[in-house]
């Protein structure tokens, strides 16, 4: 069973792919309403209302993650802390505090692969899902995460 708490980052670029529903791939989800409000501010992509989420509110202490994330990143990171979840975000320094923190992080690429290995795609769509993230979208990742995101579907695809 896959618990994931998400920060805006994976929402808005799976949105931008189209590919938002990804998000319930993972079997429950947790959305800070710190993360709804970052999201509200910055208009709410199409199709995340459709999602099945629960909206929580964070106890945080930013003290307790260091300096470089923003209120939202910060409110997820806490709530996956107090849950045992696993980190959904694509910003770095939220990556970084997590593994600090000892919880497991996915980007979208990660949610891209977990839908494949869930049936949820097939091989062609997830790397075309893994291609449009890079190329047709906000975020940055470079052709390293790509390229290793697709191996990895190719290597389970031959087992």
């Amino acid at each position: 069973m896959i618990v994931a708490v998400a920060d805006a980052g994976p929402i808005i670029h799976l949105a931008e792919i189209d590919a938002i529903e990804l998000l319930g791939t993972v079997d429950e989800l947790y959305v800070p309403e710190t993360v709804r409000g970052e999201l509200e501010a910055g208009g709410v992509p199409q199709g995340f209302e459709k999602l099945e989420f629960e909206l929580v509110v964070a106890e945080t202490d930013e003290r307790k993650f260091g300096t470089g994330l923003d209120e939202g990143e910060t409110a997820a990171l806490a709530v996956a802390t107090g849950r045992d979840a696993v980190l959904l975000t694509d910003d770095l320094t939220a990556r970084e505090a997590a593994k600090e923190s000892g919880v497991g992080v996915h980007g979208s690429i990660g949610v891209v692969a977990l839908a494949f290995n869930r049936g949820e795609l097939t091989e062609e769509q997830a790397v075309e899902s893994m291609r449009s993230l890079q190329t047709e979208t906000s975020l940055f990742v470079t052709d390293a995460v790509v390229d290793h995101g697709i191996e990895m579907l190719r290597d389970r695809s031959s087992e």
